[in-house]
């Protein structure tokens, strides 16, 4: 509003590209495209060169996450999305390659470096692997040229991604191991873990299983330190896989365990179905049941070795020897004493709610179980105390208590009368009405409630569910949709059509194709 006063065109394009960056990051892309082309039609009106690449960045970037965002956990195979994603992407890529042959007019190299990047991002999602491929590598050289260790460290992960979905997983594992160098210089934790993480799948998917194993445990360590238990869990899941594979149960079931642990504790309920799941296959496998696994508790294995510090493994032994010294003890009772005793923990643990319960008149039964003879046991005392009181005694404990609680609940009740709000009278009603029909209010009623009842509105609106927890240690897009994804092709490539019940007939015109429906 301000350049627009003082007639600075200039700077309201600039103004109206900054909206369009915060409308993105708000995820209202369609206004933040409007912004951004304002700015665009600014600077070529202004014949402003370097603003007209600007804002054809910009504009790339909006659709290039908007179509991102649609993608997000659509379960097609790399390529095949839905139109209207494609659609934005590829104008994504069109914008992108305007802004390129523009920055390429003025000699911006560190401009051009970006936009290589961004052209291999939107054909990576297009599913032009090749093409993405080529970008990246550009990309890479720039970072090179200008020393930038971050762009050459996301070209690497990048050009590792991409040779994942072509099944050259060697070349993959060559990127993702400079990307892992690369971040170690940096100091960077995070990128380091997510570098181990994808080397231990891609070494997975070479059945490589010892090298796998060894850069899951980095990635489990990495996420200890960091406190991210989202990466802790997948990667106990990884190692899971990766032992069950070299055909170590016993590990793999130490893990799993670990993984269903994680994964009820975060709230991950995939997770901890896929994680029970396994358990229970390996139990089978070992043959043990529930009773062998609580009681044998958890093992240590190559974590320790590596750093990873076990969570729940310290005390396993000393809960099972006090598990059976209790068991013991309690064999030799009658059940009757068992009741008592447990009536005496009840008792004992009842008086942290002593401070909202009434006070009853029962002093002297608890004044003979304090003062009893020392020669009995405790439960025998407990058992005594119990058999004193009657049930009349029981009926006026739970009449009081429920007399006394029925006044809290009335003391926090609200009167009707005093609820703020439009109060609708015989009187109020018709002047609102006016001189429409006495059956229906008027529209000024209408407007009016509107106003008054839009405040209780906003406050009953609730925020958008959470997606769950982050996982700083995991790349956003998780290996195990990228593996998903590279199989599912193989597997639909294998699959047969089941042979007909019908003979040939020889005489056809027409071949008649095989059914996909027969029994």
């Amino acid at each position: 509003m301000l350049a627009r006063t003082i007639g600075d065109r200039i700077g309201e394009g600039k103004a109206s590209s900054n909206l369009g960056n915060t409308l993105k990051v708000l995820q209202r892309f369609d206004e933040a495209v409007v912004c951004c082309q304002r700015h665009l039609d600014i600077a070529r009106e202004q014949r402003d060169k370097v603003g007209e690449a600007r804002a054809l960045y910009n504009i790339g970037n909006v659709l290039h996450t908007k179509g991102k965002q649609k993608l997000w956990g659509c379960p097609q195979d790399p390529g095949d999305i839905p139109p209207d994603v494609r659609d934005t992407l590829q104008r994504a890529t069109q914008f992108y390659e305007m802004n390129l042959s523009l920055i390429s007019e003025l000699g911006d190299r560190a401009a051009q470096g970006r936009a290589f990047g961004n052209l291999g991002n939107t054909h990576y999602l297009l599913g032009n692997f090749v093409e993405a491929i080529k970008f990246h590598r550009k990309r890479l050289s720039i970072a090179k040229e200008f020393g930038d260790k971050a762009a050459e460290r996301r070209a690497y992960s990048n050009l590792g991604n991409a040779h994942i979905f072509l099944g050259q997983f060697n070349a993959a594992a060559e990127y993702y191991r400079k990307t892992l160098q690369l971040s170690h210089q940096l100091k960077d934790q995070v990128m380091e873990a997510q570098a181990c993480y994808s080397l231990g799948n891609t070494y997975t998917l070479l059945q490589e299983y010892i090298r796998a194993i060894e850069f899951h445990l980095k990635h489990l360590v990495i996420a200890q330190q960091l406190s991210d238990r989202v990466g802790e869990g997948r990667a106990c899941w990884s190692l899971g896989n990766a032992y069950v594979s070299q055909g170590k149960h016993q590990q793999a079931l130490h893990y799993a365990q670990k993984h269903l642990e994680i994964s009820t504790e975060i709230g991950d309920r995939n997770g901890e179905l896929t994680a029970r799941m396994n358990v229970e296959q390996l139990m089978l496998a070992l043959g043990m049941s529930k009773v062998d696994l609580s009681r044998s508790g958890s093992l240590q294995f190559e974590a320790q070795e590596q750093g990873a510090r076990p969570k729940f493994n310290k005390s396993s032994k000393k809960n099972i020897e006090l598990w059976k010294c209790s068991s013991e003890k309690k064999l030799g009772r009658d059940p009757s004493d068992e009741d008592c005793f447990f009536d005496l923990l009840s008792k004992f643990q009842s008086s942290r709610m002593d401070d909202q319960r009434c006070n009853l008149n029962e002093q002297q039964v608890w004044e003979k179980g304090k003062t009893a003879s020392s020669r009995g046991s405790l439960v025998d005392n407990v058992k005594e105390s119990c058999s004193n009181v009657s049930s009349s005694q029981t009926e006026e404990l739970f009449d009081l208590i429920a007399s006394s609680q029925s006044r809290r609940l009335d003391d926090q009740r609200a009167s009707v009368g005093n609820l703020p709000g439009l109060k609708i009278t015989h009187n109020n009603l018709s002047h609102l009405c006016g001189e429409t029909d006495a059956k229906e209010p008027g529209d000024d009623f209408f407007n009016m409630l509107v106003k008054c009842q839009s405040s209780r509105i906003d406050d009953q609106r609730c925020s958008p569910p959470d997606l769950g927890p982050k996982a700083p240690t995991v790349p956003d897009e998780d290996f195990f949709s990228l593996i998903q994804r590279v199989q599912a092709k193989r597997m639909d490539e294998q699959r047969v059509f089941l042979p007909t019940n019908e003979p040939d007939e020889a005489s056809s015109d027409a071949a008649t194709p095989p059914s996909g429906d027969s029994s």
